[in-house]
């Protein structure tokens, strides 16, 4: 769909149809992280004995794990947004919890998650929470060596290959100087549930073992999870703003995708394909996003992404301002 002042977010009025769905429901979520982390704890125990037996039949179950490894992350996404539960406590708890399962400090996440909130799509305010993304004009004026490191950033196989795996593996353990006292603790919590949940499993099954389980699942879901937030601002009918022109309501169908997963990615995914309205309201708890979308026509308005065409995606590169697209280096002429 392409930007025009028509657009379902333009008008403030559509804010209006989100307001009854913002209630978390306590039964709703603790059914779903019943029905989430239950299993993944039975996918662990399962690989952890066949891991014995043969290696290729952990492998399998390896993927379904990270694909609830996936899930959690989607109800710690939920926490760090306070709509999960109605307690904040409570919110904090989990999420804290599932930060450590996840490999991802809660409270350092969340600051840069609500900023990417606050900037998305907008030009003037890029650089935390995103996909890093030039404009036509600025890699144009870059030197040859920054284009080139540009073009190994985005290439696809590092960004999903390696990236992905760097981000929660290795990048997430360290804290940086601009961290504020808060996000260094959480990073501090998160490395040493670690430990402790490694000793611990290793104690049991031994260090290799435990490798040789939890580092597939995660580099899996890692992977999965990045591919779902790369697609959520990066298609063909994302539009982004200047800052002048930047409005919130706007922006969330304009610049955040409908991403129509099959039904079993859908669950897995926690319905976040439903991005548009995830962005007009974060308070929105996951399992509320597709319902939220069913009864308003509005939302249905906004061309969705498909599976099969979100694979497309990964050759756009560049925004074009005068055009008002993301294009790729062909077509930028670069």
């Amino acid at each position: 769909m392409s930007p025009k002042s028509s657009a379902p977010g333009s008008d403030k009025s559509y804010l209006k149809l989100i307001t009854a769905y913002k209630v978390p429901s306590t039964l709703s979520s603790i059914w779903q992280l019943v029905n989430t982390l239950v299993p993944y704890i039975a996918l662990w125990i399962a690989m952890a004995y066949l891991i014995t037996v043969s290696y290729w039949l952990v492998l399998p179950l390896a993927i379904l794990a990270a694909g609830f490894t996936v899930r959690l992350f989607i109800i710690f996404h939920d926490c760090g947004h306070g709509a999960f539960l109605k307690s904040k406590t409570a919110n904090d708890t989990i999420g804290i919890i599932l930060g450590i399962l996840t490999f991802t400090p809660y409270y350092r996440w969340h600051h840069a998650h609500l900023i990417h909130h606050r900037t998305a799509g907008n030009l003037d305010k890029r650089g935390v929470g995103d996909v890093w993304t030039l404009t036509v004009e600025e890699y144009k004026n870059l030197s040859p060596g920054k284009q080139r490191f540009y073009r190994i950033y985005r290439n696809p196989f590092v960004m999903f290959g390696i990236g992905a795996g760097l981000i929660f593996l290795v990048t997430n353990r360290f804290t940086r100087k601009e961290f504020s006292w808060k996000e260094r603790i959480s990073v501090y919590v998160t490395n040493l549930g670690l430990v402790a949940l490694a000793f611990g499993i290793s104690y049991l099954i031994g260090f290799k073992s435990y490798l040789m389980i939890q580092l597939p699942v995660m580099y899996i879901a890692a992977t999965a999870g990045v591919f779902l937030f790369y697609v959520q601002h990066q298609y063909p009918d994302v539009h982004w703003y200047r800052d002048e022109e930047w409005d919130y309501s706007t922006v969330a169908i304009n610049g955040a995708s409908y991403f129509k997963l099959p039904k079993v990615l859908q669950w897995f995914s926690g319905n976040i394909g439903f991005h548009h309205i995830h962005h007009l309201s974060s308070k929105i708890p996951n399992y509320k996003l597709e319902k939220c979308h069913r009864e308003n026509e509005a939302f249905q308005k906004v061309e969705p992404v498909t599976f099969r065409n979100s694979f497309k995606t990964l050759s756009l590169r560049l925004w074009d301002e005068e055009a008002g697209k993301l294009v790729t280096y062909r077509e930028a002429a670069v």
